[in-house]
């Protein structure tokens, strides 16, 4: 399993599995199942995805050691700030049925997020998270949360994809050591990506397919991905990355960035689709 050190040392697994739009008990419970079963070892979940319950039901369920997975959670906007950021999170440890988090995210950049901020650096300092970061953060506005706050937040998860890169993003995260979690790896299928020539061309010539050779690329791009499935055979093949991309292989994928998001954009449209990331 391939992981990643953040800048405090923490290291994390470079394949998760996401649990976004999950909303059936069993079926959350079953999925997260068979992605331990096929060697995932980080789980993403949030707070407003109503399924945390679910996660620390098949984390237990599947006999491996707390020790061996690493969760992720987040917390909305509407718990934004220190107090109520601090009852969120001792919810969310309740919800998994764990007395720490692995990682713990803001959802958003809206609302009082530096309220939320010090809360979790609290938590930082008192052992009960192991790193924290924030979700959908342009690079102005980490910046300004690294100033403010004098501390970088250790993972930025943004969407990212062969669509959205994040090119300029990566530069100020680079800047402060901040890792990148990639949600929606796959472009929720749109923009015909599992057809789209190019990859399929890559995923003819190593016998693979779109799927595998886009976390394949995005990994070797340095992000943690998180793909979701509840088909076990998807979540299984989506494990399966022992192959490498060739140096002519990445610059094909690399020239298929729009600059420019394909789900969600924060700073020019204001968009707030329920739980995204």
């Amino acid at each position: 399993m391939e992981r990643i050190t953040l800048y405090n040392g923490i290291e994390l697994p470079m394949l998760g599995f996401g649990t976004f739009q999950i909303t059936d008990h069993n079926e959350c419970r079953r999925s997260v199942l068979s992605a331990l079963k096929h060697g995932y070892r980080l789980i993403d979940t949030a707070a407003c995805y109503g399924n945390e319950k679910a996660v620390g039901e098949a984390v237990k369920e599947s006999g491996l050691e707390r020790s061996e997975v690493s969760l992720v959670s987040k917390v909305w906007i509407q718990d934004s700030g220190r107090d109520a950021t601090l009852r969120s999170f001792n919810k969310t440890l309740e919800n998994l049925g764990t007395d720490y988090l692995d990682l713990y995210l803001i959802h958003m950049p809206f609302g009082d997020y530096y309220g939320s901020w010090r809360a979790m650096s609290g938590l930082l300092e008192e052992g009960r998270v192991k790193a924290i970061g924030v979700c959908n953060f342009s690079a102005a506005r980490l910046t300004d949360l690294v100033l403010a706050s004098g501390i970088a937040p250790m993972v930025n998860q943004v969407e990212m994809n062969p669509f959205c890169q994040q090119m300029k993003l990566r530069e100020t995260m680079a800047k402060y050591g901040i890792a990148l979690m990639a949600w929606a790896p796959f472009a929720e299928g749109q923009r015909n990506i599992f057809n789209t020539p190019a990859i399929s061309r890559i995923a003819d010539a190593h016998n693979r397919t779109n799927a595998q050779v886009i976390l394949r690329f995005l990994m070797s791009e340095g992000a943690i991905v998180i793909p979701k499935s509840v088909h076990e055979e998807r979540i299984r093949e989506n494990a399966e990355l022992s192959f490498t991309l060739s140096d002519s292989e990445t610059e094909i994928m690399r020239s298929l960035d729009t600059v420019r998001a394909v789900i969600l954009d924060t700073e020019s449209t204001g968009q707030l689709p329920l739980g995204r990331a």
